[in-house]
């Protein structure tokens, strides 16, 4: 779930509400043609993969608009209440690859979600949830002014900050909202650096089977952390509605952090299976991602070939 200071933009179980902004441009591949045995033209099947893409000039006034000082005003503005019990603040050590998503939504509203850096082909690769890219059921609904902060606390940047130059998303969630999950790539950082050369990558599955012990992460606006600082849920995936939950309490802010199989903390390297997607409306101690299968796949073949 991710976060602004005007409003909570909780996705929820049910009925969605996801963020957005103007002024992206909204990249889709057109369709190709195809000639039918009958010799006809029709149309080839849409791109299930839909990308965003961001200028030069975009990049450079996200990162000029992300001071320290508005990183940790925007966490300051947002109070979800005491952290639950499920949700720890993460003790292990320190993530390099996980980090906080910033963002400006349609409103005009400072916010973020949380995001990983994975292990990638162009090495420039990061995984969150589609609705802190854009919102679902809405094309021309997308954020702006994004960038990603890995192994953010407390004020600290200790690895940089890195603009995302495009967004790739499933297509089901452009019109449909449906498969929240997307890739991203960023720029390299000032010295030139590529994102995983820095931090290194978590490694990504989108064949393993749904169980075992898994743990999410995200910087959650609740008290006392207010985004400032990650935190952490164990719990055992299962089968739930077409996705798969697990027991967990993060909130807002904590929207595209990431489910972790086979997580050694002392590592602090694992296997990412999903994101977090929603929470519970009813069970608010319920989170919800997806299983990753070949649309994921597809999504994240997109952004780390880009």
């Amino acid at each position: 779930m991710s976060e602004s200071s005007s409003s909570l933009l909780r996705r929820l179980r049910g009925p969605v509400m996801g963020l957005a902004a103007a002024g992206t441009a909204l990249t889709l591949a057109a369709p190709t043609a195809a000639t039918a045995a009958t010799g006809q033209a029709r149309a080839a099947a849409p791109d299930p993969v839909s990308v965003l893409k961001y200028t030069a000039k975009e990049r450079k006034e996200a990162v000029a608009h992300w001071t320290t000082a508005r990183m940790k005003a925007v966490g300051k503005s947002v109070d979800l209440g005491p952290t639950g019990p499920k949700a720890k603040p993460y003790k292990g050590t320190p993530l390099k690859t996980v980090g906080r998503l910033f963002f400006v939504n349609a409103s005009g509203a400072d916010t973020w979600c949380t995001a990983t850096a994975v292990k990638s082909a162009n090495r420039s690769t990061v995984m969150t949830a589609a609705h802190c890219v854009r919102r679902g059921s809405s094309p021309g609904n997308t954020n702006m002014l994004m960038v990603f902060v890995p192994g953010y606390s407390k004020g600290k940047k200790p690895h940089g900050t890195f603009a995302v130059r495009s967004a790739a998303t499933p297509r089901t969630w452009v019109y449909d909202s449906t498969n929240d999950m997307a890739a991203l790539v960023v720029d390299t950082d000032t010295k030139g650096r590529k994102l995983t050369n820095v931090v290194g990558g978590q490694a990504i599955s989108f064949t393993r089977a749904v169980g075992g012990t898994v743990s999410a992460l995200g910087y959650s606006a609740t008290r006392p952390q207010r985004g400032e600082e990650l935190l952490r849920c164990v719990g055992k995936p299962k089968r739930d509605d077409g996705a798969q939950s697990i027991p967990c309490d993060l909130t807002g802010g904590s929207s595209g952090g990431p489910w972790l199989a086979d997580f050694n903390a002392t590592t602090g390297k694992g296997v990412l299976v999903s994101v977090n997607a929603a929470l519970d409306s009813l069970t608010p101690t319920k989170m919800y991602g997806e299983v990753l299968r070949t649309t994921a796949k597809k999504v994240y073949d997109r952004a780390q070939n880009a």
